[in-house]
């Protein structure tokens, strides 16, 4: 608590400091003394999430979370510990990211008792969309009518500001035209002009958002995730992007959730290069716990494409955290599409823009950005994960292979792993979305018809059902083995560029797992230098006298001694 202080200073000074910390002070006490529920001080093997969004499945006149809740009663809740709830609030676009109120649910989904009710059987993980908020919403409302209790909440500037140096995720004018009451404005968005950047420099907006944090942890929040945050302070001649006081309202947000609720993880989410996403740990104990692991997506999909582990063995080699009360968030697909910026700098530029363009003929869609010279590049590929990687001509039986391998290598990673529903249900690509809405990311957002998704996934011959139940097989294992724990030791391994391995060693040193890949369209025999002493888990693949043989796209979990 006594940091609080020294934050507000370092970002607002002293002045500001002495009246604004006491008021967070406060806020923090008063929702203490609200007695909201404990939390898990840390994190283990069994931590596994599931992404979802709150209207994930429909049924006729009923809201979308009662429906939900069915379904993972039914499903999910001897398999996932945690579920990661995309924006369920009332929103104008974006699925959910154009926020119109945070404390609200949305009238289509249920309310706060339906939370409530999930989060009986799941722990659960809220966004926090703390860069942005709609257009619709009644802060800018009252903004555009000039009520003074709004001034200053979101940025205006003269429409020919030169912004050149401003970090771009998208190509549309960062300055959006609006009519006030006061006249013609230029405000800053950032990704829409249905999306208005916060003015974090007004420490009212600072107040306002840490109610709306604090309200979460009253709502049941245990993990939160920090949307587009990188993003959050804004300099004119600067990039606008990951600035010092950025990282110091994280830090505070830290001190909030853990003088709050100890145990509370926050998790940001920012889409960049590797260096500049784990600057986000901080020191390791004063920042962000989790941060996404954004290379492993499209690093997964580069080896699978071309049956090369080089540039992954590499980059795995070295993923340390600055201490142990730190880790990775790790994904393969999300309700976004596929970052390319983050192997910008691992992969070289030609190899990445040659994997976009393969996943481009496969059926991939690519979304650009502009760069500061005007030029445009690769920012997203917009593809389910099990189409990205597989090729229109596999067989069914290999497209599951190269996604169980992919499913494996997430599941088996240092860090905590979070599965995606649609890829859980072997989603494939939705086209027929993507025509109707117009944006890329449809593809990989379809909503589910309740009765018809349950049909196809009781179905043994669906590959619905086929890849459901294994990897609720291999979460199963991985639960139950003290060795992926996310902090046990991970030592990658060198068994040739077609094969991805490494070893994970429990806390105590007391087991050691294998894990075995192989990332090629060949079949391999491994004579492995360890004493094998069990098989957890296995696809196309087994051992005997310590050697390994795997089939194209097959993996192997191994106890050794």
């Amino acid at each position: 608590m006594h940091k609080i202080k020294e934050r507000i200073t370092k970002v607002y000074g002293e002045k500001t400091a002495d009246e604004y910390s006491d008021i967070i002070i406060k806020m923090i006490n008063d929702t203490k003394n609200k007695k909201i529920g404990e939390r898990k001080s840390s994190w283990d093997e069994k931590d596994v999430l599931l992404i979802t969004y709150g209207d994930q499945f429909f049924r006729k006149d009923e809201k979308t979370l009662i429906a939900f809740n069915d379904f993972a009663v039914k499903y999910f809740k001897d398999t996932f510990e945690l579920v990661h709830f995309l924006p369920f609030y009332p929103y104008s676009s974006d699925d959910g990211f154009s926020v119109i109120d945070y404390k609200k649910v949305h009238e289509n989904m249920g309310d706060w008792e339906d939370i409530e009710k999930i989060s009986k059987n799941f722990r659960l993980m809220f966004d926090f969309v703390c860069n942005h908020i709609s257009a619709k919403s009644e802060w800018f409302q009252e903004y555009l009518k000039c009520n003074p209790e709004y001034e200053n909440f979101f940025i205006d500037l003269d429409k020919d500001t030169d912004l050149s140096m401003v970090t771009r995720p998208r190509t549309h004018p960062l300055l959006s035209k609006f009519d006030t009451d006061c006249g013609e404005k230029y405000i800053w968005t950032t990704f829409s002009d249905d999306q208005i950047d916060l003015n974090f420099e007004n420490p009212k907006v600072l107040i306002k958002m840490i109610e709306i944090l604090l309200f979460y942890l009253e709502k049941g929040a245990s993990w939160i995730r920090l949307d587009a945050v990188g993003f959050m302070w804004k300099e004119v001649g600067t990039t606008c992007i990951h600035l010092d006081k950025t990282h110091e309202i994280i830090k505070l947000f830290r001190d909030v959730v853990s003088g709050t609720s100890p145990g509370t993880i926050l998790i940001t989410e920012t889409n960049v290069p590797h260096k500049d996403n784990i600057s986000y740990f901080g020191d390791g104990t004063d920042e962000a716990q989790m941060v996404y692991q954004f290379p492993l997506p499209p690093l997964v999909i580069y080896t699978l494409m071309y049956g090369d582990s080089s540039i992954i063995s590499n980059w795995a080699k070295n993923l340390d955290t600055p201490t142990d009360e730190v880790t990775y968030f790790n994904f393969l697909a999300s309700h976004d599409g596929i970052g390319i910026n983050p192997i910008r700098g691992i992969v070289p530029e030609e190899k990445i823009l040659d994997m976009v363009g393969n996943l481009e003929k496969e059926g991939a869609l690519v979304s650009n950005k502009k760069n500061p010279d005007g030029s445009l590049s690769p920012y997203e590929v917009n593809s389910s994960y099990i189409n990205a990687v597989s090729k229109k001509n596999d067989s069914q039986e290999t497209k599951i292979k190269k996604f169980l391998n992919a499913q494996s290598i997430l599941l088996a990673f240092k860090g905590v792993p979070a599965i995606y529903i649609h890829s859980i249900l072997g989603s494939e690509n939705y086209y027929e979305g993507v025509k109707v809405t117009g944006m890329n990311r449809t593809i990989n957002r379809e909503k589910l018809e309740y009765d018809k998704i349950i049909n196809e996934l009781e179905d043994k011959n669906n590959i619905r059902n086929k890849i459901y139940n294994n990897i609720k097989n291999l979460i199963t294992v991985r639960k139950n083995a003290s060795a992926f724990h996310p902090n046990a030791k991970q030592e990658v391994l060198d068994f040739g560029d077609k094969v991805f391995s490494f070893m994970r060693t429990s806390l105590d040193g007391t087991q050691k797992l294998l894990v075995i890949n192989n990332i090629s369209n060949e079949e391999i025999k491994l004579d492995l230098p360890y004493e094998v002493s069990g098989e957890l888990a296995a696809s196309s693949a087994s051992v005997e006298n310590n050697t390994a043989a795997l089939e194209p796209y097959g993996f192997m979990w191994i106890l050794v001694k």
